[in-house]
């Protein structure tokens, strides 16, 4: 095992692998750009090094800077959580030819995977169902009219090297092509340097459901179950959940199946996800593999029993899975909403700021999974996330009564907007208690009346005393106990001991 690894992220999935590893006996190590020196997992890790200025591409998308912070640091191995490098076959590589450890999937298959294109074509060969859809590329309008011309219309057009619910587009008739074509080739260009981009069949009221799969070194591959995916906007998940309220008991066995497969068909090691599409007849195909550990991966632990992280770890280090297929059993239902610094009213546009009150819920069954201190600047060069809310129950209609309990006990305050009251207003809607919903619901039913209600309530509770009272105590405690935790971590230093940063005892003393 490990002594010491690199942990190749910020925020609250940083502060996931640093918890591992801190259970596992290693030392973290972490990285961050200029505006996150004061930031949650650096002060957690043992040692922090700077990688560069605010921009992305010069900080946490520099592989060169990251492995020679694993080099001065004596990491053995890198984790690079998700998004950013997760999915570079060329870091994983470049990872590996340092003589480091990528904790993650061999680069072949993140690179068979990466395109999505080359993907769908893979598992076709491999018997998986996919999506109706062009056999290739397609690279211009003319291209694009012939491949509809066999599919037919509504179709999805979306971006070959996309990711993260970017470059895509429903066309629902011909006079929208042109316009759909143009945003899709700009955005794909943008965001992934690659303009390339190919059509699917749209399915109608879709579900959008995948399957956590784990797998060693030695070829023993298993599933962990699915998660439902479909509560989303603009493309990109907000709630999910497992089990999937929609699958049932054979289109769970068919679909697991299928998964294993997939992944086996790469030669895939580590946590991964794949990914289908459903329609309203339980028929599902296969959308794309994600090749690194999910956002939503909690749900999934809190069914199974799984740590996910640990498991890379003990994974890359060469260990086999501690357990076969049949011992993976689901105990329970998981939720988890995913809390934004973002302005649901607003069409959920980023609204960066200072958290000056914090208090999150805590309690039977519910886990937060946080990268987040009052007093923390949410920045406006990267992903808005706050915090990943958990809540377990012993069915689905414990597990939501838990999270409403759970959402009304969270408080974030401060120069930023949350979406907290889309949680509420979305966990008390008739059609998601039902499990009612498809890909399309938000969309559909999150209207600016449902803001203005929001808005109305958010009045009533600033007028109500006790609340009011309550956000007064928790702001000046936090005052009182975090201005000093600032003050020190302005000037974070390289191996700086957690206790110091997080303003221990020793922090008094000097």
């Amino acid at each position: 095992m490990f002594t010491r690894i690199l942990v190749a992220n910020r925020g609250e999935i940083a502060i996931r692998v640093i918890r591992a590893c801190r259970e596992l006996g290693i030392e973290p190590v972490a990285i961050y750009s200029e505006p996150d020196r004061a930031a949650m997992h650096v002060r957690q890790a043992d040692h922090a090094v700077a990688v560069g200025p605010a921009p992305a591409r010069e900080s946490y998308l520099n592989g060169e800077r990251i492995i020679e912070a694993a080099r001065r640091t004596g990491a053995q191995a890198i984790h690079p959580g998700y998004g950013f490098l997760s999915e570079n076959a060329q870091f994983a590589r470049s990872v590996e030819a340092a003589g480091l450890v990528f904790i993650g999937p061999p680069a072949t298959a993140i690179e068979k995977m990466g395109d999505k294109v080359a993907a769908r074509r893979l598992m076709a060969e491999a018997g998986v169902p996919v999506v109706p859809g062009s056999p290739g590329t397609v690279s211009n309008e003319k291209e694009a009219r012939a491949a509809i011309r066999r599919i037919g219309y509504p179709v999805m057009l979306k971006a070959a090297a996309g990711g993260g619910g970017k470059g895509m587009r429903v066309v629902e008739r011909e006079s929208e092509l042109a316009g759909a074509l143009r945003a899709v080739t700009s955005e794909a260009s943008s965001s992934f340097g690659d303009a390339r981009f190919y059509l699917e069949k749209a399915l109608s009221s879709p579900r959008h459901i995948e399957v956590q799969v784990l797998g060693d070194r030695a070829g023993n591959l298993v599933h962990l179950f699915e998660r439902e995916c479909s509560i989303q906007r603009r493309h990109q998940k907000v709630i999910e959940e497992s089990p999937s309220p929609f699958v049932t008991d054979r289109m769970r066995r068919a679909m697991t199946e299928v998964a294993v497969r997939a992944a086996a068909a790469v030669g895939y090691y580590s946590a991964g996800t794949i990914e289908f599409l459903a329609d309203a007849d339980r028929n599902f195909y296969f959308l794309e593999m994600n090749t690194r550990i999910q956002v939503e991966h909690p749900v999934t632990e809190m069914v199974t029993g799984t740590d996910l992280v640990k498991a890379q770890i003990a994974i890359a280090a060469g260990e086999p899975l501690p357990f076969r297929q049949e011992d993976v059993v689901q105990r329970g239902w998981a939720l988890e909403c995913r809390i934004y610094a973002e302005d649901a009213e607003q069409g959920f546009v980023p609204s960066p700021g200072r958290i000056e009150t914090l208090r999150f819920p805590e309690g039977p069954g519910v886990r937060n999974d946080a990268g987040v201190y009052a007093g923390a600047e949410v920045s406006a060069h990267y992903d808005p996330l706050i915090s990943k809310l958990v809540a377990w129950g012993t069915d689905r209609a414990s597990a939501i009564s838990r999270m409403r309990r759970a959402l009304a006990e969270c408080v974030i305050a401060g120069s930023l907007v949350v979406n907290l009251d889309f949680h509420r207003w979305m966990l008390a809607h008739p059609a998601f208690l039902s499990g009612d919903f498809d890909t399309g619901f938000v969309d559909r039913e999150f209207t600016p009346r449902c803001g203005d209600s929001m808005s109305s309530r958010r009045s009533a509770e600033a007028r109500d005393a006790s609340d009011f009272m309550a956000a007064l105590l928790v702001a000046a405690v936090a005052a009182e106990t975090n201005g000093a935790r600032r003050a020190q971590a302005e000037r974070p230093k390289e191996g700086l001991a957690p206790w110091k940063a997080l303003g221990r005892l020793q922090m008094l003393r000097e």
